[in-house]
C-alpha cells in the first residue's frame, strides 16, 4: 500500500510553534497522511499514549547544529546538545556525536533544507557519510532561495541518500506541503525506518505561502516578549512576505 508521510511539523513546543499534536493529526487526516514526524526545535515530542493507531505520529527534534538544522526521526528519549564554534566534524559533544546518539537510539540522522540559507555544498561533504537521508523537499526551504530544494536533491543523489520530504509546517494549512510517498506492507515504526533506508520514498510538494513564515516568527515574538524595534522589522518583514506571495500569485496567473 502507499502511504503519505509528513515528516516535518512543529508543534506549539516549538517557540514559533501555534498547533497542538491533536491538531496536527487532525489536519494530517484531513490531507490524507497516513504519518507524520513531529520534530520541534531542540525539543524531543514523546509519545503520550493518546496517539491513533490509523496515524503514525514519529517522535522527532530538529536540531540546531553548526553544519545547519538536522532531523532526528525516530527518537525514544531527549538528547542534550548545543552548536559549537566552528565546523569541526569530530569537535567533542559536536555534530558526530550527535548522529551516534541518533543513531545508538534507533533513530535516523537527516540533514534538513540543507540550501536554505547556506548556498555551500561543500561544508556539507565531510557529513554526507555520517546522514541516513537528506531533505529533498521542505515546504518553506524555496522562500529565499527558489532552488534550494531542488539543489538538495541533487546533494542527495550525488552522496547516494534516501530523499525525505517535509512541510516545515508551523500552521495546520502547511500540514501536507512537504509529501514523503512509500510503499509499505503495514504501517508501524520499523516499516517506515526500513522503507526510507532503502531509498525507494518518493518526495513532492508544493511551496508554502510566504506570509506563514512571518506568522510564525510573529508567534515567536509573542512568546519571547520582543522588543519594539524587533516588532517593527517584523512588520516589515510581513510586507515583504505577503508582496512576495502576491507577485507569486501573479506569475501563476500569467502562465
Amino acid at each position: 500500500m502507499k502511504v503519505l508521510f509528513d515528516l516535518h511539523i512543529h508543534s506549539k513546543a516549538s517557540a514559533d510553534g501555534r498547533m497542538s499534536v491533536e491538531e496536527i493529526i487532525a489536519r494530517a487526516r484531513e490531507a490524507g497522511l497516513g504519518g507524520v514526524a513531529v520534530t520541534d526545535h531542540d525539543v524531543l515530542y514523546q509519545p503520550n499514549g493518546t496517539e491513533p493507531e490509523d496515524l503514525l505520529v514519529i517522535s522527532g527534534e530538529e536540531f540546531s547544529t553548526e553544519f545547519g538544522h538536522l532531523l532526528g526521526l525516530f527518537l525514544k528519549a531527549p538528547i542534550s546538545f548545543a552548536p559549537k564554534p566552528g565546523r569541526d566534524l569530530n569537535a567533542p559533544g559536536g555534530v558526530r556525536e550527535l548522529i551516534e546518539a541518533i543513531h545508538a537510539q534507533g533513530g535516523l540522522a537527516v540533514l534538513a533544507h540543507p540550501f536554505e540559507r547556506e548556498r555551500d555544498e561543500a561544508r556539507l561533504l565531510p557529513l554526507a557519510p555520517l546522514l541516513d537521508g537528506v531533505e529533498g523537499w521542505n515546504g518553506r526551504a524555496n522562500r529565499k532561495h527558489p532552488d534550494a530544494n531542488a539543489k538538495a536533491l541533487r546533494f542527495a543523489k550525488a552522496q547516494g541518500l534516501p530523499l525525505l520530504a517535509g512541510s516545515d509546517a508551523h500552521l495546520p494549512r502547511e500540514i501536507g506541503n512537504g509529501i514523503l510517498t512509500l510503499e509499505l506492507d503495514a504501517l508501524t515504526p520499523e516499516t517506515v525506518k526500513a522503507a526510507i533506508l532503502a531509498g525507494t520514498g518518493v518526495v513532492s510538494g508544493r511551496n508554502g505561502r510566504h506570509l506563514d513564515v512571518a506568522r510564525s516568527q510573529r508567534t515567536k515574538l509573542k512568546k519571547t516578549g520582543g522588543s519594539l524595534g524587533k516588532g517593527l522589522k517584523w512588520l516589515a518583514f510581513a510586507g515583504k512576505c505577503a508582496a512576495e506571495d502576491l507577485l507569486r500569485k501573479g506569475e501563476k496567473g500569467a502562465d
